[in-house]
């Protein structure tokens, strides 16, 4: 492993990911580009290994199953800066780069009294992985808070500014995750309010603050903590058991068939879709349904507390934990007839 350092950015050859992806499973990447500045892209993208289409864009490594070694080179954003942009009083505007920690990010905001994001603490990975993903948790997306994302269109060489009707946002998808060859997310705006109203609709949240003793409107911090009370029993750490969180995605199934299936199945958790004409299934039900939960294949498993997370009990290999999701969404199909989709970008193999 060799490695090279210039003003902005540092690259290292034959680099290992094993750290670099919350699943801890083992890979090598054959060039490492770590980009301490923005500023430098225009210069690195002039090099023909970062115009190769097959390089990979690496956050925090907590929405990734590398399947395999990446074929190309792998560009890390390690920016890490936070600054206001405007304030009116009640709203502020708040730039973060991409390279800030998504849950340090969280905590910055509520320490400023800043109310938006409350629903969405201890989410892994980083801020410039939030718009891609449109990440989402307990009644929130991220979405909901983007004022603007900033990105290097790789297309022209330049950088640009979109503002959040432009990014095409939908669930758990946007612009640029279904455009990931042209636009590499440098850093992401958003609107944050002084004036704070929670959400508490989704399950759990109301049980969790009345456990935490919080007689009243909660302020944003309580939810915060309660989220992270939550995940905390219901997620596994991936700095002691290798996991991507949640990692399928809630089908959306027209509202005639979620009517049908809960006719057949009472007890099945069923939530509005975007419209009156579609329903968001529990995956997670689903699967626990098919009896997954807990299961083992050697290293690779599914969690025994929550049935989305896959789990790399050791020395599982990318491939392996994705064969058993394979395996996981044949049998939902199976028996439901429903059709269940992975999160997290997969390298190395097709879904």
């Amino acid at each position: 492993m060799s490695q090279a350092s210039a003003p902005g950015y540092r690259i290292t050859e034959h680099a290992r990911l094993d750290a670099r992806n919350t699943f801890g499973v083992q890979a090598r990447a054959p060039m490492l580009v770590e980009v301490s500045d923005s500023a430098v892209l225009p210069e690195l993208f002039g090099y023909a290994m970062l115009r190769d289409p097959r390089l990979l864009v690496l956050g925090g490594g907590s929405n990734l199953l590398l399947a395999a070694d990446p074929a190309g080179a792998v560009l890390a954003l390690e920016t890490r800066a936070i600054t206001r942009l405007g304030d009116d009083g009640d709203a502020v505007i708040v730039r973060a780069d991409a390279g800030v920690v998504w849950h340090d990010f969280v905590l910055w905001t509520l320490g400023h009294g800043l109310a938006g994001l409350e629903n969405l603490a201890l989410i892994p990975g980083t801020v410039g992985a939030a718009p891609i993903q449109n990440i989402g948790a307990y009644g929130v997306e991220v979405r909901e808070s983007v004022h603007a994302v900033e990105a290097f269109d790789r297309a022209t060489g330049r950088f640009a500014r979109l503002a959040a009707n432009d990014c095409a946002f939908g669930y758990r998808d946007s612009l640029f995750k279904r455009q990931s060859d042209r636009y590499l997310v440098t850093a992401v705006e958003f609107r944050l309010s002084r004036l704070f109203t929670p959400r508490l609709d989704y399950a759990g949240i109301a049980e969790e603050l009345r456990a935490m003793g919080v007689v009243g409107t909660p302020r944003a911090a309580q939810i915060a903590e309660a989220v992270i009370r939550i995940r905390r029993r219901k997620l596994p750490d991936p700095a002691v058991l290798g996991n991507a969180g949640s990692f399928f995605k809630n089908p959306i199934v027209p509202a005639a068939q979620a009517d049908a299936l809960l006719a057949a199945h009472p007890g099945m958790p069923v939530f509005r879709g975007a419209g009156d004409d579609s329903r968001k299934l529990s995956a997670a039900w689903l699967i626990d349904q098919c009896g997954w939960k807990g299961h083992r294949d050697g290293d690779a498993g599914v969690s025994a507390a929550h049935a989305l997370v896959l789990v790399n009990h050791g020395q599982a290999s990318g491939l392996q934990l994705l064969e058993l999701a394979r395996r996981i969404a044949a049998s939902v199909q199976e028996h439901f007839g429903v059709a269940i989709e992975p999160e997290p970008r997969i390298i190395g193999a097709r879904w």
